[in-house]
């Protein structure tokens, strides 16, 4: 893809990370330099080679040149830990690793040394800057200068030897509700899926696409970065999301499109600067999450103005890929659905019993078609649960509606059960985020000696709003039956978050206890 793309579009701009420009022609160029210098480092096809930075156009073309050598590549959350990241490396063996010490003030290579000294990696560290595209270090000049004696046919001989079933990537999946499982991605469903998501995207030639999904994630990379190569685009790559940072960029370089979780369209809307710049280039968005509050979509639409506003629903372990709302769809299809399946996409809803449940009803979802996974990286046991008889379980639980559309209501592993009734954390979230002067909530559940379990809700307030507690609980029950209302609502400045957008609920459960102890030593005391 990146060859073809390099004579399609030669000089056309491509990456714009700071003051670093890349055309087409520089992106191939880059891509074949990195990859002279594994293959002088010893890397071989099948290898693994990590790669623990953030968003930079050094990640990218560290990315391209570890495919190019047709090794698996492994990407790394950029907020894990030195026991977390070491877990992973040595999971998957991986043969050398690219990673920007310095970063969000951290140091990787310590951290990993002090964690696990024996570490196959550390043997074969490339360091990037966290400055200039990630491209001015000294090491990362010396790791080019490995490649010299390489001739640019091996590389050449490389890609023509790669197959659409190759194996790209091995991608762990966060570990908010278990153990990081090592998922493994192919090539030619990567380039195929995304085809298809671009279009109904809207993503073309000479678009500005602002990127600040983190690339170790598919909606950051795969619905990213390859995207916007495939397409044409110009990729904007942001290292930390800020929502100043953001807003600037828009304005200052035209961005036409962007993706994002809920949370970062949030942050745009809530900031007290927005009105002082131009956003009106800003014509695409996309929101990558299950459950998304309508108040949302309406202000992206009617404060930001954005013409098309889509949703979508996927998950890694089928390339990120399931539903994705039609560009003809109403706003409120878009808040309360996640679209139709993808083409070539098949998906069942069924019970505990392995049955279709009637439409309208709730269900597991089932997905098969040609973007499930490659199986669980040295993990046939979790492989064999997840894909049962060719469909990929997703533990995700929804419904389709009159019109064929999918809501996804919840994970079966986040619902709680109040008093014998099943209660869905995204329904409740919902209903509280239409509360006047809530920006965000997120639900979990809490022990309860009477029920079993009750809700817990953790709220943060827009600017300048005075919500309590107690008019939080009164609104939810305005608005919901009385066992879906949450028994305890926080209102706090920030929700635990991973690096993907997602807010860490085992964290809250965590919060509840400690502050549950509390209660209990002071009712003692």
């Amino acid at each position: 893809m990146v060859r073809t793309n390099s004579e399609r579009f030669g000089s056309h701009d491509a990456v714009a990370d700071g003051d670093l420009l890349w055309s087409f022609a520089d992106v191939e160029r880059e891509m074949v330099r990195v990859a002279r210098s594994l293959i002088a480092c010893g890397v071989e096809p099948g290898d693994r080679v990590g790669i623990w930075a953030p968003n930079s156009a050094a990640w990218i073309t560290a990315a391209l040149g570890a495919l190019a050598a047709r090794a698996w590549l492994v990407p790394l959350n950029t907020r894990l830990k030195g026991d977390e990241a070491s877990y992973i490396l040595r999971k998957t063996d991986a043969r050398l690793l690219f990673l920007a010490d310095g970063f969000l003030d951290t140091d990787y290579s310590g951290s990993l040394r002090r964690a696990a000294p024996d570490l196959r990696a550390l043997a074969n560290i490339v360091e990037l800057s966290v400055s200039s595209g990630g491209l001015d270090s000294p090491a990362w000049m010396e790791f080019l200068k490995r490649g010299d004696d390489i001739p640019q046919d091996r590389v050449e001989a490389s890609i023509e030897a790669g197959s659409p079933e190759d194996i790209s990537d091995i991608i762990f999946t966060s570990g908010t509700t278990g153990t990081p499982k090592g998922v493994m991605l192919r090539h030619g469903a990567s380039l195929r899926g995304y085809e298809v998501f671009g279009e109904h995207f809207g993503l073309q030639a000479n678009h500005r696409y602002v990127l600040p999904t983190p690339f170790f994630h598919c909606f950051g990379y795969k619905a990213g970065w390859m995207l916007s190569l495939m397409t044409g685009a110009v990729a904007f790559p942001i290292a930390v999301f800020d929502a100043l940072v953001v807003l600037e960029l828009i304005a200052r370089e035209a961005i036409t499109h962007m993706p994002g979780p809920p949370t970062m369209f949030s942050a745009l809307l809530d900031h007290p600067q927005r009105a002082e710049f131009d956003l009106s280039s800003l014509g695409y968005a996309i929101i990558g999450a299950a459950s998304i509050p309508a108040v949302l979509v309406r202000r992206m639409r009617d404060e930001l103005d954005i013409a098309r506003i889509l949703s979508a629903y996927g998950l890694t372990e089928n390339h990120a890929l399931a539903t994705l709302t039609s560009p003809d769809d109403s706003p409120d299809v878009v808040a309360t659905t996640v679209g139709r399946p993808l083409p070539d996409i098949e998906m069942r809803l069924v019970d505990d019993s392995g049955q279709e449940v009637a439409a309208g009803n709730e269900g597991e979802v089932l997905l098969r078609g040609p973007f499930l996974f490659s199986g669980y990286y040295d993990d046939a046991e979790a492989t064999d649960r997840t894909l049962v008889n060719g469909w990929l379980h997703t533990g995700d639980v929804g419904r389709f509606d009159k019109e064929g559309h999918v809501q996804i209501t919840d994970r079966k592993k986040d619902m709680f059960i109040v008093g014998g009734f099943n209660v869905a954390p995204a329904e409740v979230e919902k209903t509280i985020m239409a509360m006047p002067g809530v920006s965000e909530v997120a639900v979990v559940g809490m022990m309860d000696e009477y029920f079993g379990e009750v809700g817990a809700a953790f709220v943060i307030l827009r600017e300048g709003a005075h919500v309590s507690s107690i008019d939080v609980i009164t609104y939810a029950r305005e608005h919901l039956a009385n066992f879906k209302v949450p028994r305890r609502v926080e209102i706090v400045e920030a929700l635990p978050m991973n690096a993907t957008g997602k807010v860490v609920k085992t964290e809250l459960r965590r919060r509840l206890e400690i502050l549950n102890r509390a209660s209990e030593r002071a009712v003692q005391e």
